[in-house]
């Protein structure tokens, strides 16, 4: 086991809540983040045929955190090649993984849409943002539960302290559909209704991206309990909880400027467990050093 424990840099974020502007969420866009079926605000039309909502709304935070244009793109993302990406969702594609499901037990195989088939894979979403921005990278998908989106980030400090990356693109994202709703209702602690929510984290080694970096981010541990979320949240974002809490909290740290105490930030539940981590804002000198 790797005892490599040294802090990354978080080179960029974004939160992207249905109808939550940054002045209700730090993170969120200046207007408020659109619906999936409203993507084509943020990526373009082309390509969104047929993705399911949280796919839309991982790629839109995706889109906001490498500081892209609305719109399509315009040409390759710079540091593409060799950059991870690591998807915490639970519930992503239940959706359609019932439908397709339905579908062959009441009929045949030969009536599941061409469209909803590929989204029936547990790793759409991961293979989704790959493909669309190009990252040649170890691409996987997390389904752990409420300490999703810390066991994501933990995955890819992985893979980036071994070397398999020197970027990873983390994404945190869960879907409002009635079935994925229902499915989290039934969970005993669960703390609101499934709320749709994605957040994107950009990590790596300091000056991994060739952007300005002051963040660091240390180890995922397993805590003890629940870490108070940095801001009152709109519902139960379950799985993107960790990844979500963690734009927030760097939004938050930006805004008011260094300090030398770490912030904490947590997620999980008592069935799941707890994982927590912390996030500092080093002077610009230290950031360069």
């Amino acid at each position: 086991m790797s005892t490599d424990t040294r802090e990354l840099a978080l080179d960029g974020w974004a939160v992207h809540v249905p109808g939550l502007s940054a002045a209700d969420l730090p993170g969120s866009p200046e207007t408020p983040a659109c619906r999936p079926e409203d993507a084509k605000e943020v990526l373009g039309r082309k390509g969104l045929l047929g993705k399911e909502p949280s796919t839309r709304l991982a790629l839109c935070a995706v889109h906001r955190a490498l500081g892209l244009p609305p719109g399509p793109l315009a040409g390759p993302v710079p540091d593409a090649a060799g950059t991870a990406v690591v998807v915490a969702s639970n519930l992503g594609n239940v959706e359609t993984v019932c439908t397709v499901l339905g579908d062959m037990r009441e009929r045949s195989g030969s009536v599941v849409s061409v469209l909803d088939a590929p989204n029936a894979s547990s790793n759409v979403i991961a293979s989704t943002v790959a493909i669309r921005y190009g990252f040649t990278g170890p691409n996987l998908a997390v389904c752990s539960g409420a300490t999703a989106g810390l066991d994501a980030v933990a995955l890819a400090s992985r893979l980036v302290r071994a070397g398999r990356a020197r970027r990873a693109v983390v994404v945190g994202v869960e879907p409002a559909d009635p079935v994925a709703v229902r499915l989290a209702a039934l969970r005993e602690d669960a703390p609101a209704p499934l709320t749709a929510a994605a957040g994107c984290l950009l990590l790596g080694l300091p000056g991994a991206w060739q952007r300005p970096d002051r963040l660091r981010i240390g180890p995922v541990v397993r805590a003890a309990g629940p870490v108070t979320p940095f801001h009152a949240e709109p519902g139960d974002f379950y799985g993107a909880a960790g990844v979500v809490r963690l734009a927030v909290a760097a939004a938050r740290l930006t805004a008011v400027g260094p300090s030398e105490t770490p912030v904490a930030v947590g997620c999980g539940d008592a069935e799941d467990g707890w994982a927590g981590t912390h996030l500092t804002l080093v002077r610009r000198a230290e950031a360069l050093a």
